[in-house]
């Protein structure tokens, strides 16, 4: 498949069959966050694979949509801001978490290459997630990817036009 077509076949699923995710497809998935490009190759963010009811219900309780909870598998993905790159020259800005967006972005694509039905979770309570996994001090949950075999019907993907987000040569 061509990249195009895999980036148009991308979709956030919102429903989930009950079937595991095999352990192989889980680590491809997982593999493609760590290849993901990261500034000076620093890869300042960890997986927190989450498979077990208990720890499942805990994300759900930090984001508690009907569908969540559906999902066999759950990657917390935590930014370690202190290990990722700062532009210090101009400005302080920290890229941890663009490097982190890349590795979901990685995965995301990867799942959906896979079979796998995923969907990209940043609405949750960050304080109670840290807490259900026993997240180190300094490290924060960013996001959390939900990883199944979709269950549901898949709505029209619609975007902006190019025109709309394309500026040449100037703002």
């Amino acid at each position: 498949m061509k990249f195009i077509e895999l980036a148009e076949k991308r979709r956030s699923v919102r429903g989930y069959a009950p079937d595991p995710v095999p352990e192989e497809l889980l680590n491809e998935v997982l593999r493609a966050g760590a290849l993901a490009p990261t500034a000076k190759n620093l890869q300042p963010f960890q997986f927190i694979v989450v498979r077990a009811a208990s720890g499942l219900d805990a994300l759900a309780a930090a984001y508690p949509a009907p569908f969540f909870r559906e999902a066999p598998v759950a990657i917390v993905v935590c930014v370690e801001s202190e290990q990722g790159w700062t532009r210090t020259r101009h400005d302080g800005k920290n890229y941890a978490e663009v490097d982190a967006a890349i590795a979901i972005d990685h995965m995301s694509l990867a799942a959906t290459d896979l079979g796998l039905g995923s969907c990209w979770i940043a609405a949750f309570d960050p304080a109670a997630v840290s807490a259900a996994m026993r997240v180190s001090e300094g490290v924060e949950p960013l996001a959390i990817l939900l990883l199944g075999y979709a269950n549901d019907e898949q709505r029209e993907k619609t975007r902006k036009p190019l025109d709309d987000l394309v500026r040449y040569e100037h703002w």
